[in-house]
């Protein structure tokens, strides 16, 4: 494997940890109504066979105030398996549905679920810069692996060992940014 692939790999996967992360934040509860709290829920609907789907695949999904999420179905039939969905999910927030939509209020956070949610963030954070620095690690170990073997120039292997450190700060910065920002939405009253 040349160096140039094996920063491509190394680029990749620290790509896809960001991503993840991003995806994870979405479905954190933040006091403000976002369609990414609930979009992921899996709903049984026994008329549509017998595997889950995706709450989005089901419904719209919108946000008309900052503190209501509206899910209106598609399928007029499958409103009660929705209700159902949502209240088994675990997420804390009761459906009240009117027969054609679903309303979602988003009851405010106290203070102390505030910081209970920061520190699951930074733990997700946390968990996706071990990823990055374990990419870094795990590529290094193949350029000098490839070093002892001769195929890479000991030139070659110290530029890329350099370029995989930046990246691992480039993309360690992307998750703090997301970190803070994320942070800061929870904080916000």
């Amino acid at each position: 494997m040349s160096v140039d692939e094996i920063e491509f790999e190394a680029e990749e996967r620290m790509e896809k940890a960001v991503d993840y992360l991003k995806g994870e934040f979405r479905g954190v509860r933040t006091g403000r109504a976002s369609p990414g709290l609930v979009e992921h829920l899996k709903i049984n609907v026994p008329s549509y066979g017998d595997a889950p789907m995706d709450l989005r695949s089901l419904a719209t999904i919108s946000t008309p105030e900052p503190t209501m999420i509206l899910i209106k179905p598609f399928d007029p039939t499958t409103l009660k398996d929705i209700e159902r969905g949502i209240q088994a999910s675990g997420i804390g927030i009761n459906p009240q549905s009117d027969g054609k939509v679903i309303r979602l209020p988003i009851p405010p956070l106290s203070g102390e679920r505030r910081q209970q949610i920061i520190g699951q963030i930074r733990k997700m954070a946390e968990a996706q810069r071990v990823a990055i620095r374990n990419v870094r690690r795990e590529s290094i170990q193949k350029v000098d692996t490839g070093k002892k073997a001769g195929d890479v120039p000991e030139d070659d292997a110290k530029k890329s060992t350099e370029r995989l450190d930046n990246l691992t700060k480039k993309y360690e910065k992307d998750i703090d940014a997301m970190l803070a920002a994320k942070t800061k939405e929870v904080e916000q009253v």
